[in-house]
């Protein structure tokens, strides 16, 4: 927004304290650490829920860097190693250690769909070249942690963030980075969606051979040609169309 209103200083102001994150990222562990007088802080359980994080542990801020995705993929070392650590967070045990935080909740792995920091992690497998992870966790998180009974939200619905996030990722877009006007391709939850536009026009998510097995995304095609992205442009979406996902029971690594 500074770039944009030609606003140099502030500009060039926010973009160094953007990445100021790499201050307290610890590449010997692999997570964002809490600092004391310039020194990590020991013991270090990733597991544990510290005075150093707000409603949350090690494991789920260190991958609250959404504005700068390929700068916390490089400080994992590349691709494989950050695919790897991604997988360590929603294949692992749920346990935490330390003091007690109800928001800590809606639990996969150490992965937490109950509280905001989480919510654009499971989206950062399309980053690394494995979408179809991607696919396979939003499924996961929209039909487990999910229901239309009094209990039906996992966590706290602040602002409707947990609301946001069920709609957006039925629809099987999500906005990973605020701000940024794209849209990162999950998993659609229904055959056919439609978006009235306001600008009168519509937008159609159509998903061919969709259920709950049939999960992952073979190929796509936008207003009838192919589409190689894992990502829409807003601007896209705004000029109406329609996008059609055909979806299979097993994972496609080509896409």
């Amino acid at each position: 927004m500074a770039l944009m209103m030609n606003k140099q200083d502030d500009y060039g102001y926010f973009s160094e304290r953007g990445q100021f994150y790499k201050n307290v990222f610890d590449g010997g562990t692999g997570f964002m650490r809490g600092k004391q007088n310039g020194s990590w802080v020991e013991p270090f359980d990733p597991a544990s829920v510290t005075v150093f994080f707000t409603e949350a542990n090690a494991w789920q801020y260190s991958f609250f860097v959404p504005h700068d995705i390929d700068g916390l993929i490089g400080e994992h070392g590349g691709n494989h190693p950050f695919e790897k650590k991604l997988d360590e967070l929603f294949f692992g045990s749920s346990h935490t250690t330390g003091r007690q935080q109800a928001d800590i909740s809606g639990m996969i792995g150490q992965y937490a769909q109950g509280n905001e920091p989480s919510h654009h992690v499971a989206y950062l497998y399309n980053f690394v070249g494995a979408p179809w992870k991607t696919q396979m966790i939003v499924r996961r998180v929209l039909d487990s942690l999910y229901s239309s009974r009094a209990d039906g939200l996992c966590g706290n619905d602040d602002c409707g963030q947990l609301s946001a996030w069920y709609v957006m990722s039925a629809l099987g877009l999500y906005p990973v980075t605020p701000g940024d006007p794209e849209y990162s391709i999950g998993s659609p939850l229904f055959e056919r969606a439609t978006i009235h536009l306001e600008n009168g026009k519509e937008f159609v998510i159509h998903a061919l051979n969709n259920s709950k097995d049939y999960k992952y995304i073979q190929s796509v095609n936008l207003n009838g040609k192919q589409f190689d992205n894992l990502s829409l442009k807003h601007e896209d979406l705004m000029h109406g169309g329609i996008i059609d996902f055909e979806m299979g029971k097993k994972p496609n690594h080509t896409l």
